[in-house]
């Protein structure tokens, strides 16, 4: 069966691989104190150009998203997403279960706008009521957006402008990072997206990796005691090697931008082939998720053969469809499809 569900359905890249093993019988300290996730570390911040950065490891998304969120904000402070944001829709209420409220604002393509931010901070301050209402504390993007679309850099420099202007820290989700920096579309590189963001995380368990996520806070912002909340929320690990090796893998070599590159290369073809093949678009998305309008009959057909992501109902005849690429999909995979479709 061919396989396109999503970029995290294999293992993890035979470099990560190769390394785990290489250092399995290693005796190590633990929870992130290991020289790996030392020179990891490093790695990122010299990537970032943020040497004063702080830098942790989390284990997954939601994870690391509840944790960046519920621990700078205020307690009676929400955060501002898109409505079709990942924290709004696809992680069960994971915020909202630390006390904190997904404050969704409309979007276009998946993105917010500054204009959008800039209307609904003016408004709520503007209510005399506002003390009795959800605080706007923070502003959670993500890039790329849930729908493969990414911000260029003129909007991410006006929406940091507006949260500038409001004291409200923005958090950029970057659960599938390597994909929006390797798009041909793309105009921002990592040093400029961490200059203009507070706080974001570059994803490894999408981009190669077998887990992790690295959460850098920008500007020497780190929640207090930070490592002590991760622990609180349970999601310290202690053998934080598992991520250090990895990130130190990813970084090593341009091993990361190399991933992005193969998989936004293999969507370009996948996405030509759909063109070639007379499907219809969800989406224009210049990254490695393709989202594609079947119909119901022809999904049945083709899901016997070909495994892909449900994305929603188009109408009463036709499905929404995500085909996704990654560091495992091959040249083979995408010949296959043509022959198939």
């Amino acid at each position: 069966m061919l396989c396109f569900t999503s970029d995290y359905i294999a293992g993890a890249h035979p470099k990560i691989m190769e390394r785990l093993m290489e250092t399995n019988l290693e005796n190590l300290s633990g929870y992130g104190t290991d020289p790996y996730c030392e020179r990891a570390i490093g790695k990122i911040k010299d990537a970032c150009g943020c040497p004063d950065a702080d830098v942790y490891f989390a284990v997954g998304g939601t994870q690391t998203n509840q944790l960046i969120i519920s621990t700078m904000l205020a307690p009676y402070e929400g955060v501002i997403a898109a409505k079709t944001g990942h924290v709004s829709l696809h992680e069960a209420g994971a915020i909202e279960y630390t006390g904190h409220k997904v404050l969704e604002l409309p979007g276009e393509n998946g993105k917010l706008s500054a204009a959008a931010i800039d209307a609904y901070v003016r408004a709520y301050y503007a209510d005399e009521n506002y003390e009795h209402m959800v605080f706007p504390g923070m502003v959670y993007i993500s890039f790329p957006t849930e729908y493969g679309t990414i911000y260029s850099k003129q909007e991410l420099t006006e929406i940091s402008a507006v949260c500038k202007n409001y004291k409200m820290p923005l958090f950029v989700d970057g659960a599938r990072l390597g994909y929006g920096l390797a798009s041909k579309a793309n105009d921002v590189t990592l040093e400029e997206l961490a200059q203009l963001c507070d706080v974001f995380y570059i994803g490894g368990t999408k981009v190669g990796a077998l887990c992790g996520e690295a959460i850098v806070f920008t500007k020497k912002n780190a929640p207090m005691h930070f490592l002590t909340q991760i622990k609180q929320h349970g999601a310290l690990l202690a053998k934080g090697r598992l991520l250090g090796i990895q990130f130190d893998t990813l970084f090593t070599d341009h091993l990361y931008e190399e991933i992005g590159a193969h998989a936004i290369t293999l969507a370009e073809k996948l996405k030509r082939l759909f063109h070639e093949k007379g499907y219809r678009f969800f989406i224009d998305s210049p990254t490695n998720q393709q989202f594609i309008i079947l119909e119901n009959e022809r999904m049945k057909q083709l899901s016997e053969k070909v495994a892909f992501g449900f994305w929603e109902n188009y109408d009463a005849d036709h499905t929404v469809v995500r085909f996704a690429t990654s560091w495992s999909t091959t040249e083979e995979d995408i010949e296959a499809l043509s022959e198939l479709l």
